[in-house]
Protein backbone atom coordinates (compact mmCIF):
# COMPACT_ATOMS: atom_id res chain seq x y z
CA UNK A 1 0.00 0.00 0.00
CA UNK A 2 1.33 3.44 -0.90
CA UNK A 3 1.70 5.86 1.96
CA UNK A 4 -1.14 8.29 2.50
CA UNK A 5 0.42 11.74 2.53
CA UNK A 6 -0.54 15.35 1.88
CA UNK A 7 1.12 18.75 1.80
CA UNK A 8 -0.80 21.95 2.47
CA UNK A 9 0.53 25.45 1.87
CA UNK A 10 -1.61 28.32 3.13
CA UNK A 11 -0.59 31.95 2.82
CA UNK A 12 -2.75 34.82 4.02
CA UNK A 13 -2.11 38.31 5.38
CA UNK A 14 -2.11 36.72 8.85
CA UNK A 15 -0.17 33.46 8.46
CA UNK A 16 2.21 31.64 6.13
CA UNK A 17 1.99 27.89 6.76
CA UNK A 18 3.49 24.76 5.25
CA UNK A 19 2.25 21.47 6.68
CA UNK A 20 2.96 17.89 5.60
CA UNK A 21 1.23 14.82 6.99
CA UNK A 22 1.96 11.12 6.55
CA UNK A 23 -0.92 9.13 8.02
CA UNK A 24 1.16 5.93 7.81
CA UNK A 25 4.12 7.31 9.71
CA UNK A 26 5.94 6.43 12.90
CA UNK A 27 5.23 9.54 14.99
CA UNK A 28 8.13 11.72 13.83
CA UNK A 29 7.50 15.46 13.92
CA UNK A 30 9.23 18.73 13.17
CA UNK A 31 7.08 21.60 14.38
CA UNK A 32 7.86 25.32 14.47
CA UNK A 33 4.67 27.35 14.73
CA UNK A 34 5.97 30.30 16.73
CA UNK A 35 3.60 29.26 19.54
CA UNK A 36 5.41 27.11 22.08
CA UNK A 37 2.38 25.44 23.65
CA UNK A 38 0.93 24.57 20.24
CA UNK A 39 4.29 23.07 19.20
CA UNK A 40 4.14 20.83 22.27
CA UNK A 41 0.57 19.71 21.53
CA UNK A 42 1.28 18.97 17.85
CA UNK A 43 4.42 16.99 18.69
CA UNK A 44 2.54 14.75 21.12
CA UNK A 45 -0.37 14.45 18.65
CA UNK A 46 2.05 13.10 16.04
CA UNK A 47 3.77 10.78 18.51
CA UNK A 48 0.61 9.23 19.91
CA UNK A 49 -1.17 8.99 16.55
CA UNK A 50 1.91 7.59 14.78
CA UNK A 51 1.54 10.37 12.21
CA UNK A 52 4.61 11.96 10.63
CA UNK A 53 4.01 15.71 10.78
CA UNK A 54 5.97 18.77 9.77
CA UNK A 55 4.65 22.27 10.38
CA UNK A 56 6.25 25.65 9.83
CA UNK A 57 4.37 28.87 10.37
CA UNK A 58 5.11 32.56 10.33
CA UNK A 59 2.12 34.22 11.92
CA UNK A 60 1.00 37.51 13.43
CA UNK A 61 1.71 36.36 16.98
CA UNK A 62 2.50 39.98 17.88
CA UNK A 63 -1.30 40.35 17.91
CA UNK A 64 -2.06 37.02 19.62
CA UNK A 65 -1.92 33.29 18.90
CA UNK A 66 -5.41 32.99 17.43
CA UNK A 67 -4.74 33.23 13.69
CA UNK A 68 -1.74 30.90 13.89
CA UNK A 69 -3.58 28.28 15.94
CA UNK A 70 -6.79 28.28 13.91
CA UNK A 71 -5.04 28.36 10.53
CA UNK A 72 -2.82 25.41 11.44
CA UNK A 73 -6.00 23.56 12.45
CA UNK A 74 -7.42 24.36 9.00
CA UNK A 75 -4.28 23.00 7.34
CA UNK A 76 -4.20 19.82 9.46
CA UNK A 77 -7.85 19.10 8.65
CA UNK A 78 -7.25 19.65 4.92
CA UNK A 79 -4.17 17.43 5.00
CA UNK A 80 -6.03 14.62 6.74
CA UNK A 81 -8.91 14.79 4.26
CA UNK A 82 -6.56 14.87 1.26
CA UNK A 83 -4.26 12.10 2.54
CA UNK A 84 -7.18 9.71 3.03
CA UNK A 85 -8.47 10.15 -0.51
CA UNK A 86 -11.71 8.21 -1.08
CA UNK A 87 -11.29 6.59 2.36
CA UNK A 88 -11.63 3.09 0.96
CA UNK A 89 -10.66 0.45 3.51
CA UNK A 90 -10.41 2.71 6.57
CA UNK A 91 -12.07 1.80 9.85
CA UNK A 92 -13.77 5.23 9.80
CA UNK A 93 -14.54 5.40 13.55
CA UNK A 94 -12.25 5.83 16.50
CA UNK A 95 -12.58 6.68 20.17
CA UNK A 96 -10.46 6.88 23.27
CA UNK A 97 -10.86 7.42 27.00
CA UNK A 98 -7.60 8.99 28.11
CA UNK A 99 -6.35 9.92 31.59
CA UNK A 100 -3.74 12.62 32.11
CA UNK A 101 -2.93 12.86 35.80
CA UNK A 102 -6.08 14.26 37.44
CA UNK A 103 -7.90 14.77 34.12
CA UNK A 104 -10.03 12.30 32.19
CA UNK A 105 -11.24 12.93 28.63
CA UNK A 106 -13.26 10.94 26.11
CA UNK A 107 -12.70 11.65 22.41
CA UNK A 108 -14.53 10.17 19.44
CA UNK A 109 -14.30 10.72 15.68
CA UNK A 110 -16.14 9.66 12.54
CA UNK A 111 -14.35 10.24 9.23
CA UNK A 112 -17.66 9.94 7.42
CA UNK A 113 -17.41 13.03 5.24
CA UNK A 114 -19.69 15.34 7.23
CA UNK A 115 -18.36 18.02 9.54
CA UNK A 116 -19.80 18.14 13.03
CA UNK A 117 -18.12 19.35 16.19
CA UNK A 118 -19.29 18.78 19.77
CA UNK A 119 -17.15 20.25 22.53
CA UNK A 120 -17.82 19.73 26.21
CA UNK A 121 -14.42 20.51 27.69
CA UNK A 122 -14.44 23.75 29.67
CA UNK A 123 -10.99 24.95 30.66
CA UNK A 124 -10.58 25.95 34.32
CA UNK A 125 -8.15 28.76 33.46
CA UNK A 126 -8.10 31.39 30.70
CA UNK A 127 -4.37 30.93 30.07
CA UNK A 128 -1.88 28.09 29.80
CA UNK A 129 1.30 30.07 30.22
CA UNK A 130 0.81 32.80 27.59
CA UNK A 131 -1.51 30.64 25.45
CA UNK A 132 -5.27 31.36 25.49
CA UNK A 133 -6.83 28.08 26.58
CA UNK A 134 -9.97 28.72 24.49
CA UNK A 135 -7.80 28.24 21.38
CA UNK A 136 -7.69 24.48 21.99
CA UNK A 137 -11.38 24.35 21.05
CA UNK A 138 -10.88 26.69 18.07
CA UNK A 139 -8.05 24.51 16.76
CA UNK A 140 -10.10 21.31 16.85
CA UNK A 141 -13.19 22.95 15.39
CA UNK A 142 -11.07 24.02 12.41
CA UNK A 143 -9.65 20.48 12.05
CA UNK A 144 -13.13 18.91 12.19
CA UNK A 145 -14.58 21.30 9.61
CA UNK A 146 -11.77 20.91 7.08
CA UNK A 147 -11.39 17.14 7.56
CA UNK A 148 -15.17 16.73 7.09
CA UNK A 149 -15.34 14.67 10.25
CA UNK A 150 -17.48 14.32 13.35
CA UNK A 151 -15.35 15.20 16.36
CA UNK A 152 -16.61 14.90 19.92
CA UNK A 153 -14.73 15.80 23.09
CA UNK A 154 -16.01 15.26 26.62
CA UNK A 155 -14.08 16.27 29.72
CA UNK A 156 -15.23 14.08 32.60
CA UNK A 157 -13.16 15.99 35.15
CA UNK A 158 -9.89 17.85 35.49
CA UNK A 159 -8.22 20.68 37.37
CA UNK A 160 -5.19 21.65 35.28
CA UNK A 161 -5.75 23.24 31.85
CA UNK A 162 -2.42 21.95 30.53
CA UNK A 163 -3.31 18.39 31.52
CA UNK A 164 -6.81 18.70 30.02
CA UNK A 165 -5.40 20.01 26.74
CA UNK A 166 -2.81 17.25 26.62
CA UNK A 167 -5.47 14.60 27.26
CA UNK A 168 -7.55 16.03 24.40
CA UNK A 169 -4.67 16.07 21.90
CA UNK A 170 -3.49 12.59 22.90
CA UNK A 171 -7.02 11.20 22.92
CA UNK A 172 -7.77 12.59 19.48
CA UNK A 173 -4.45 11.27 18.19
CA UNK A 174 -5.42 7.77 19.33
CA UNK A 175 -8.96 8.16 18.01
CA UNK A 176 -7.74 9.31 14.59
CA UNK A 177 -5.12 6.59 14.47
CA UNK A 178 -7.84 3.98 14.95
CA UNK A 179 -10.21 5.66 12.48
CA UNK A 180 -7.57 5.93 9.73
CA UNK A 181 -6.32 2.35 10.08
CA UNK A 182 -6.89 0.09 7.10
CA UNK A 183 -9.18 -2.83 7.90
CA UNK A 184 -7.90 -5.76 5.80
CA UNK A 185 -11.38 -7.32 5.67
CA UNK A 186 -13.10 -4.19 4.37
CA UNK A 187 -13.91 -3.91 0.69
CA UNK A 188 -14.55 -0.30 -0.34
CA UNK A 189 -15.77 2.25 2.16
CA UNK A 190 -17.44 1.79 5.54
CA UNK A 191 -20.82 3.09 4.39
CA UNK A 192 -23.94 1.56 2.90
CA UNK A 193 -24.03 4.58 0.56
CA UNK A 194 -20.96 3.27 -1.23
CA UNK A 195 -19.11 6.56 -0.85
CA UNK A 196 -17.85 8.70 2.03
Amino acid sequence: MSQRTAEIVRTTRETDIRLTLNVDGTGVSQVATGVGFLDHMLELFARHGLFDLTVTCKGDTHIDDHHTTEDIGICLGQALDRALGDKAGISRYGHCVLPMDESLVTTAVDLGGRAFWVWNAPMPTAKIGTFDSELVADFWQAVATQARMNLHVLLHYGRNSHHISEAIFKGLARSMRDATEIDPRRIGVASTKGVI
